[in-house]
């Protein structure tokens, strides 16, 4: 045998030795790094680790549409030490566990609108805070007028399970006074109406404002000042004047959007393969939202240092897409345009300009 083959013959042995080594061992080598893993996520607040600033962490950017990777509209809100929600669409309250969302905390959810898609994930955080936090009072739920009948009929699905959560777990971990939610309407003047104060304290300062969505009315958009940064959160509409007024110079405008385009593809094939409802839904949900290029004309009328997409119609299974749904936004918009994925936190820290965003999920 030349020396060459008793070379690659010695390899051969190693790396079977390696391998049946490996094989032997890796039970060990994941129980440690689940062990690792457990002991740097599991009761741990990442947020103090964030610098003082205003931090939007996109729990759900998806619609009602399947979509196996966005969860529904959600962001959670972190304004210096202060705890706020925009929106909970299903699978929300999961990520913002994932994200290290800091539920315990949590202040006030902000609705904008009551279509289901915004708030079908309520139940479950009203829970998650409830037991995160040993909440002693029910989590406030601001939003249009309706919000109180949406959380009574909440707190009623949930009555059964909440005793037995308190006989499981005890009145000192899930206080019986602090289960459920209470519904605060927000009631604006009838007709155009500027962006009106609904929480002002210190740095801290939230409005909200009339958006278009017809027949959903009425329909909110929210800004959260916070020392020297803004961000505008438009809820579901058209294009919108009142948005834009209320967004003036934010850092940065996240914004809903549908690609008409892809979405007349998906009515056509529906009809194509004998679903003429779905195709029906598809052809109505075009004339309610705004489309990328509508987005960008409003973030560039505002003044908006950033674009962020997020509620996006159709499902963008792959970033491979995002040029096709951008259009020529980037022809209307001259500011970076990024299109949101759940798990990314957008973070503007105080007495900068900068606006970081990386992937929070573990």
């Amino acid at each position: 045998m030349t020396p060459l083959k008793w070379i690659l013959v010695g390899l051969l042995a190693v790396a079977a030795v390696a391998f049946a080594v490996f094989q032997v061992t890796r039970p060990l080598i994941v129980q440690r790094a689940f062990e690792r893993a457990v002991a740097e996520n599991v009761g741990v607040d990442r947020s103090l680790a964030l610098p003082d600033g205003l931090h939007v962490y996109m729990c759900g950017t998806g619609s009602p549409m399947a979509d196996a990777d966005r969860a529904g509209p959600c962001m959670g809100i972190l304004a210096g030490e202060r705890v706020f929600m925009v929106d909970i669409g299903s699978g929300g309250a999961r990520k913002l566990g994932r994200m290290g969302f800091p539920m315990d905390r949590l202040e006030r959810v902000f609705l904008t609108h009551l279509h289901s898609d915004h708030m079908d994930g309520l139940g479950e955080l009203m829970l998650q805070a409830w037991v995160a936090g040993a909440r002693t009072e029910p989590l406030p739920i601001s939003g249009p007028p309706g919000v109180e009948e949406v959380v009574n009929g909440l707190n009623a699905a949930y009555r059964i399970d909440s005793g037995y959560r308190i006989a499981h777990h005890g009145p000192e971990v899930v206080p019986p006074s602090g289960y459920g939610g209470t519904g605060e309407p927000i009631i604006l003047p009838i007709g155009p109406t500027p962006a009106q104060v609904v929480l002002e304290d210190g740095d801290l300062t939230i409005s909200v404002f009339p958006v278009p969505h017809a027949p959903v009315e009425p329909a909110y958009g929210y800004r959260i000042d916070y020392k020297d940064r803004s961000v505008s959160i438009s809820g579901d509409l058209i294009y919108s004047p009142a948005l834009v007024a209320a967004s003036a110079n934010v850092d940065v405008l996240f914004h809903e959007a549908l690609q008409p385009e892809m979405t007349n593809l998906m009515r056509d094939a529906a009809l194509a393969n004998g679903r003429p409802g779905v195709a029906k839904i598809l052809e109505d949900i075009l004339d309610y939202h705004a489309t990328p290029g509508e987005a960008a004309r409003a973030a560039s009328e505002a003044g908006a240092g950033k674009l962020i997409y997020y509620h996006t119609i159709p499902p963008i299974p792959t970033p491979a897409l995002n040029p096709m749904f951008l259009g020529d936004a980037a022809d209307v918009f001259a500011g970076p345009i990024t299109v949101s994925r759940d798990g990314l936190l957008v973070s503007l820290p105080a007495g900068s300009d900068e606006v970081e965003m990386s992937m929070a999920i573990r």
